[in-house]
């Protein structure tokens, strides 16, 4: 009775947060309804916000329960220095949950022939091995992903779409942990964004910062060298896909798909469907293969 009683407090907590931050992040936002790209990034007057004033940035949601087809129980790094060999595997569950929280707040507006804004923005993933009792529900792994952006508003009608916005960012991820596990790297990234009736496409190509000490000197060849998302609301649904890929079209090709859908279910909640797979998913899972199923709720979206 112990053990069930135990085994189950961890999930009545997780779903009581879950709870609480709908309400919470739905106040926060104002409203989480799908919004334009226009709107989403103030892209004209009747849609600016002003300056410091928190904003959603990537989806924020909460899936309970997220399952793995090859839990990483020994992470390695390309680097082949002997600092980042793990001595003894974890015994990792295949079910964990996974949560993201992403934010972003305007610092300057009008700048440079008054078409562009200054933004910093902020985005966290945690997988939290709950149900995993014997390693005391161990924190797997949590990505930390601070960004500042310089993004331009346009106005360009290309192949049936109009661009609405592209800019630049230096962005930052790392998941804060000592060896042998540390991973983390620096990016230049660059975007643009494109939108059409219910459609929107973002292309973010990026270039790596080189690092004298590399975690993971791989990781472009196992992630890519770019990503791109496409986003269609319909109705209560709103259904997104990112691919990135290294580019190679042969026996090394590489790269990371993801796919959601969410459906409103009453007021700002929407359940939530996630699938992965490749590799990145985090960083830990960078050279890790896997697919992931994930299910839970939606509190904000892309678009």
């Amino acid at each position: 009775m112990l053990l069930f009683t135990k085994r189950f407090t961890g999930i009545f907590i997780l779903f009581a947060t879950m709870a609480t931050a709908t309400a919470q992040v739905s106040s926060l936002f104002n409203n989480s309804r799908p919004k334009s790209m226009s709107q989403r990034w103030e892209l004209d007057t009747l849609t600016s916000a002003g300056t410091f004033v928190i904003t959603p940035y990537k989806p924020i949601y909460i899936l309970p329960f997220r399952w793995s087809s090859q839990p990483n129980d020994s992470p390695y790094s390309g680097n082949p220095s002997d600092d980042y060999t793990v001595d003894e595997p974890s015994d990792f569950n295949h079910l964990e949950a996974k949560f993201q929280i992403s934010f972003k707040v305007k610092v300057l507006q009008t700048i440079f022939g008054r078409y562009g804004d200054l933004w910093v923005a902020y985005t966290q993933k945690s997988h939290w091995q709950v149900y995993n009792q014997s390693l005391s529900r161990p924190f797997r792994e949590t990505n930390y992903e601070p960004e500042v952006i310089l993004n331009f508003h346009t106005n360009v009608n290309m192949f049936g779409f109009k661009n609405r916005m592209a800019g630049v960012s230096f962005n930052h991820q790392s998941n804060g942990r000592d060896m042998p596990l540390s991973r983390s790297w620096n990016r230049i990234i660059f975007h643009a964004g494109f939108e059409r009736d219910n459609w929107q496409v973002y292309l973010r190509p990026w270039i790596r910062i080189p690092d004298d000490d590399d975690d993971n000197p791989d990781i472009v060849q196992r992630i890519g060298y770019g990503d791109a998302t496409v986003i269609y609301t319909m109705g209560k649904s709103v259904i997104s896909f990112t691919g990135s890929t290294n580019f190679a079209f042969n026996d090394h090709f590489s790269g990371y798909a993801e796919a959601s859908w969410s459906y409103q279910l009453f007021g700002n909640l929407k359940g939530y469907l996630q699938i992965t797979h490749g590799y990145g998913e985090t960083l830990i899972d960078y050279n890790n293969r896997q697919t992931t199923v994930g299910l839970g709720v939606s509190l904000v979206e892309w678009n």
